[in-house]
């Protein structure tokens, strides 16, 4: 099998568009239709986020090279939602789309083995199937080094939170350290193991976490990380706009997907696209806001290098 960065960057060569799609279903804000009349019964909930974001999936997957299945979602509605996470990360592989968990685990030594081995590399060798997840790094290199060989060994991703997009982030990430900042640390340490799991190519399989919200940050990263390919949250609804995102990607159009969730799967709420398709036609407002977005960022970003391949 190809490496998880290999698959990645040819998944962002052939849509070109660097857009990961997140879904983050929400009883409240799904559409009418699709909300189950007893909103109390995780089982029915259940069901309609699995309803949700298979129909977001059909939407997106000719448009986008990942998605990003939010397990919080999922886990609030307990055991039904689990299985119905594990639904759509199979219905979105089987639909030619790669799999980003997005659970920030970890944990130490044998712990964090668990969750690796649970989460990363294909059904048969992992029970649930994802391509990538993220991972937090506070517990230190002992705690991500069972992710990065599980990853290697299975060729799959780690993304690796460096720069958050939240405001909150910066209370422990900036703090001063006696050279650099807590965060440079961080980055420091991921391109050490995104360069150790490079191979021939230029990109390893250890990837960052890297906020749209920080643009002077990030570009600051990317010259740091050369070898990671970034995840970058906080475009749209955060505040993040296709040009605070361009120091993210290489000459190539290559380097960077960027993560939105509300902005594409609610779109139908908001009010661009509201007035347009309307709750009955949300699929066709997903379907705008995805090309809004790979149309921004073809015109503000080094994304524009992917059309002309």
């Amino acid at each position: 099998m190809d490496t998880f960065q290999d698959r990645l960057s040819a998944a962002v060569r052939r849509t070109a568009a660097p857009v990961c799609v997140g879904l983050d279903p929400r009883l409240a804000l799904l559409p009418a239709a699709l909300r189950p009349d007893r909103s109390a019964d995780p089982v029915a909930c259940a069901a309609a986020y699995q309803t949700f974001c298979r129909e977001v999936i059909d939407v997106v997957a000719p448009l986008a090279p990942v998605v990003k299945p939010q397990a919080a979602f999922f886990e609030q509605l307990g055991p039904p939602g689990m299985a119905a996470l594990g639904q759509v990360m199979r219905y979105a592989t089987s639909q030619g789309l790669l799999v980003l968990l997005d659970g920030k685990r970890n944990d130490i030594g044998s712990t964090a083995t668990a969750y690796a081995e649970g989460w990363l590399g294909p059904l048969g060798e992992s029970n649930w199937g994802a391509d990538a997840m993220t991972v937090s790094p506070y517990l230190g290199d002992d705690s991500l080094a069972p992710f990065v060989e599980i990853a290697r060994r299975r060729s799959a991703g780690v993304f690796v939170l460096v720069k958050t997009s939240n405001p909150g982030g910066a209370q422990f990430q900036d703090v001063a350290a006696p050279q650099a900042p807590l965060y440079r640390r961080v980055a420091e340490y991921v391109e050490s193991l995104a360069k150790q799991t490079a191979r021939a190519g230029q990109y390893g399989c250890v990837g960052a976490v890297v906020g749209a919200t920080h643009p002077a940050q990030l570009a600051e990263l990317r010259s740091a990380m050369p070898h990671a390919w970034f995840l970058v949250p906080g475009y749209g609804a955060q505040g993040g706009s296709a040009a605070d995102v361009a120091a993210a990607f290489d000459s190539a159009g290559l380097g960077a997907v960027v993560s939105n969730s509300r902005g594409i799967i609610f779109a139908y709420r908001d009010k661009a696209y509201a007035d347009s398709f309307g709750e009955r036609r949300w699929q066709a407002a997903v379907e705008a806001a995805t090309r809004e977005m790979i149309d921004a960022l073809r015109a503000k970003t080094p994304a524009a290098a992917l059309v002309a391949e």
